[in-house]
């Protein structure tokens, strides 16, 4: 043999070899993928591990009186681990499987116990270490679970397995509802709970898991998890009460006017903290909803509410005084090929400068600022604009309107844009950059940005506190101030904000009724109107600005009868709640105290201590026929004559009649006699006036 004979004989012989090894490498895998596949599976599934985050509870928002306005409440998805080490034995699982169900069936209601000893069955013989039993279980449900049979043998040897996750909720429901915002997945986070999210959300935790046949990942040990951070709470400057009366003010107010949609305000003066917002959208006939924040995020030609802006700007260049004389004439006045009119026909002649502004005449308003500022218009933009009407406010969430005080150098400038610019048109404003100019005013020219949230806590302890941010010290000599005020009150007391007027305390304000653009067919579209009111109250003494805004009401559309009523409702029932508005009550104890002030029968404890408190001696020769329990009986008919809705049920309960009530008031008739002895449980019928 030579010795390339060798080399090729030694050649085939490693081709073989290695032919016999790859086969046999081909023959092992087809062995461990095919025939011990699902043996090699289930071992790489119970060896593989992971971790996975816990959500952490998110953070409490709260009104600024304690309320709770959002809180995160745990909800749990119930699981069940056949295989748990307390029942791997069959005797043990299969004598109290039956108990378990018949509980099960029992505290849920929506299967038999039959059902449940069917499924659990069925997933033991299945080896389902992942049983789903129950999804939404409430935290005391799930502690009432642990005690079920089986589940009782503890955490890991019942099987029993509670997956936490956080459900966000609002107790009161619609109140404030767009102010304190959602934050959800894939969504534009909005109000208060998107802009706080750093906060509210706090830090997720980690959980060890493991894979199971299947591909389920399973909890491996509630000890081995690392907790996670719950959220901040948020304390916001709103206040429940005063949310709750401008909701059903406004709400109210659309529906009976037949509006689109419609806001409402309610700040501060000296804080600027907001204590209402509230926002509703029609969603159909007589129904509304709070679908987007007109208050902070809609931009639109706040009509007359801007003429305060022109005559401060005026006042204050020395061009005109409440006192200049403008005429009217017939109501009418032509700039630039357009005629203005007042929305009183024939004029109101010569007039000041102050009642113009009470009358809301554009006539007056349109001539003065034409006049004064034709040929140098610039003059007046440039000063609207150093009242930081141009700015946004810088809220503490996002979402604001842009604001658009256009000057000659606009694109849009025309020949007529200083008389439009004068009463509220060609200029963009939204509702609470309106209403936060109105609140400088009234804080004698303080300009302070919108406070929505007034601290952050965690665990009780405040680690951010915000205060008011001034925009300007004074945007407006006192003096001019003073004016602005003057005349505010005036536009309440004898102008065209007197539904706004009350015998309780004054009120400063301004009506707003401007027709709206209707898309790009403007003013020649279908006409609609935006009725507004803006002011602020106690007028002598300021405590809280607001605005009303209504969009295309369809039954009336001047502000005085459809934004004026929201607002008047709103401030007598905040001045009727807020007692820090009222004088301490020994300022209002008689001069004479020996006076006797009017009472209903009733309790003679009752009025004896309220006498006390008042300091008003009592003069027992008044009678007055208390109803002391002691001088109730059952059966015998009471005089109820004169005494309040309250006492007379008091006593007729005890005495032992069922009552039927008509009017309000105090008792002036009752359909049994005084004095007569009958039957407990009658009817007597009372009417009140």
């Amino acid at each position: 043999m030579n010795i390339r004979t060798d080399i090729l004989l030694r050649a085939y012989i490693s081709f073989g070899i290695m032919v016999v090894i790859a086969l046999a490498v081909l023959y092992k895998m087809f062995i461990i993928q095919l025939v011990q596949g699902d043996k090699w599976a289930a071992m790489a599934d119970s060896l593989s591990t992971r971790y996975v985050d816990i959500e952490p509870a998110r953070g409490n928002i709260y009104s600024v009186d304690g309320s709770l306005l959002a809180t995160s409440v745990p909800e749990y998805d119930i699981r069940m681990d056949l295989l748990a080490p307390g029942i791997i034995d069959d005797d043990v699982f299969y004598s109290k499987v039956d108990s378990l169900a018949r509980s099960l069936s029992s505290f849920f209601g929506d299967k038999s116990s039959a059902q449940y000893t069917r499924l659990l069955r069925s997933a033991r013989t299945q080896r389902n270490r992942y049983f789903l039993i129950k999804r939404d279980v409430s935290y005391q449900s799930m502690k009432k679970m642990r005690a079920f049979p089986i589940f009782n043998l503890g955490i890991m040897k019942g099987g029993m397995i509670a997956e936490q996750k956080n459900k966000r909720i609002l107790p009161f429901k619609t109140l404030a509802e767009r102010t304190i915002g959602y934050k959800n997945e894939h969504v534009q986070p909005v109000g208060l709970e998107g802009a706080y999210a750093n906060y509210i959300d706090g830090e997720g935790g980690k959980r060890l898991v493991q894979r199971i046949a299947g591909g389920v990942w399973m909890p491996v040990n509630p000890d081995m998890d690392v907790a996670p951070v719950d959220g901040a709470d948020i304390i916001s400057t709103i206040d429940i009460g005063m949310q709750d009366v401008a909701q059903r003010a406004l709400e109210n107010q659309l529906i009976k006017s037949n509006a689109d949609n419609g806001c409402v305000i309610l700040m501060e003066v000296a804080t600027g903290e907001i204590r209402a917002v509230a926002n509703y959208t029609k969603v159909s006939e007589g129904v509304y909803q709070e679908k987007f924040n007109y208050a902070i995020a809609q931009s639109a030609e706040p009509g007359s509410t801007f003429k305060l802006a022109s005559f401060l700007v005026a006042i204050e260049d020395g061009k005109i005084d409440t006192g200049t004389v403008v005429d009217t004439e017939d109501g009418t006045y032509r700039v630039a090929g357009k005629t203005i009119r007042d929305s009183h026909n024939g004029g109101y002649g010569k007039i000041s400068a102050k009642r113009a502004f009470e009358v809301s005449s554009n006539t007056a308003i349109t001539k003065l600022i034409y006049t004064h500022y034709k040929d140098n218009p610039a003059e007046f933009t440039k000063h609207l604009r150093r009242l930081h009407l141009n700015e946004k406010l810088g809220l503490q969430f996002p979402g604001e309107g842009s604001p658009l005080i256009k000057t000659p150098e606009s694109k849009s400038w025309s020949k007529l844009s200083l008389t439009q610019i004068s009463y509220g048109y060609e200029l963009l404003m939204t509702p609470l950059q309106m209403l936060t100019f109105y609140n400088a005013v009234a804080n004698d020219g303080k300009m302070i940005a919108p406070l929505f949230v007034r601290e952050i806590r965690r665990l009780g302890n405040t680690i951010e506190r915000y205060q008011a941010r001034v925009i300007d010290e004074s945007i407006a000599s006192a003096t001019t101030i003073k004016k602005l005020q003057e005349m505010l009150v005036g536009t309440v007391e004898h102008g065209t904000g007197t539904v706004a007027k009350n015998a309780l305390f004054k009120v400063a304000g301004k009506t707003g009724t401007a027709q709206m653009a209707d898309g790009a067919l403007g003013y020649r579209g279908n006409v609609r109107y935006q009725a507004s009111f803006a002011g602020y109250f106690p007028a002598s003494n300021p405590k809280y600005s607001m605005i009303v805004v209504i969009q295309n009401p369809r039954n009336g559309y001047y502000a005085a009868t459809v934004a004026g009523p929201v607002f008047n409702e709103i401030a007598q029932r905040v001045y009727a709640g807020d007692i820090s508005m009222y004088q301490s009550y020994n300022s209002f104890k008689s001069a004479n105290n020996n006076v006797q002030p009017e009472t209903k029968r009733g309790s003679q404890e009752a009025i004896n201590r309220l006498y006390a408190e008042f300091g008003v001696t009592r003069n027992n020769a008044i009678e007055t026929t208390p109803s002391e329990d002691k001088d109730i009986k059952i059966g015998k008919v009471p005089d109820l004559i004169g005494m309040g809705l309250k006492d007379a049920l008091h006593v007729l309960g005890n005495a032992g009649f069922k009552v039927s009530v008509n009017g309000k008031g105090k008792v002036v008739n009752q359909s049994l006699a005084a004095g007569e002895q009958l039957a407990k449980n009658l009817l007597i019928s009372i009417e009140l006036k």
